[in-house]
């Protein structure tokens, strides 16, 4: 249990630090997941489009830490509510809320203050009004069952202490017939935890990730169907950035 609380204290120490980088100036905004001296190759805000980053504040892009562009993949439509877990700077949850528009609703979960912070000033120099950041892990959301349409993440369930948690979270706060769009750092089934670890840090995203296998067993194991993860780009041997689509069934048969 002290390794657990040790290892989430790291990751909430590693993404205050982060934060206050982006406030202070010194972060640049090519930096992605990884910590200093890690691989920093498919990370950050470049893998966002040119025309997305245009829309935001600068900090709110300069905070960017994913392995992806979940609001690319996730299909979203006007008038959805989404949730994006782990929502650091507030990347996501600013493009979400201009793809669901004024009648949809983007909420945001973070777990560490400095990024909390940073993502409500970021959404008040946006002027968007249909967003909420709200203190929390994404082990235990602080939202109730059956209150969102679409699910997001970036580069956030590597980092989680207890996936079949994140995992069942996810299945309670979506509706029936609700769906996943994660990005996420995906490892080879072919290698070990122990090789996993070679490649990069726990809070790089890399040692914690799951196999492929093993994601789309979570998810099944969790109530979802359709489960689909699909590698886009390589960010160490052997270890990929993954899109990952699944739905929550519309009926209990």
């Amino acid at each position: 249990m002290s390794d657990t609380t040790d290892l989430r204290e790291t990751v909430r120490a590693r993404y205050a630090a982060a934060a206050n980088s982006v406030v202070d100036g010194t972060r640049q905004a090519k930096d992605g997941c990884c910590g200093p001296g890690e691989p920093e190759d498919g990370f950050g805000s470049a893998l966002y489009a040119t025309s997305e980053r245009a829309e935001l504040p600068e900090d709110a892009v300069t905070a960017s830490l994913g392995c992806g562009n979940p609001t690319a993949v996730a299909e979203l439509r006007e008038g959805e509510v989404v949730l994006d877990l782990g929502s650091g700077g507030g990347i996501d949850v600013l493009l979400s809320a201009r793809r669901v528009g004024p009648t949809g609703r983007a909420y945001g979960v973070d777990m560490t203050d400095e990024m909390l912070a940073l993502a409500r000033a970021n959404a008040a120099q946006a002027h968007a009004t249909n967003v909420e950041f709200l203190k929390g892990t994404i082990e235990a959301v602080p939202l109730p069952a059956n209150t969102v349409d679409v699910v997001i993440s970036n580069c956030v369930v590597n980092l989680s202490v207890d996936k079949p948690a994140v995992f069942a979270e996810m299945f309670r706060v979506l509706n029936p017939g609700g769906r996943i769009g994660v990005s996420d750092v995906v490892a080879e089934d072919r290698l070990t935890r122990e090789q996993r670890a070679e490649r990069g840090s726990y809070v790089g995203c890399v040692a914690g990730a799951l196999s492929i296998s093993e994601y789309r067993l979570g998810l099944t194991a969790a109530g979802f169907a359709e489960v689909e993860v699909t590698p886009t780009h390589e960010v160490a041997d052997g270890m990929h950035s993954a899109i990952v689509r699944a739905v929550k069934p519309a009926t209990d048969d």
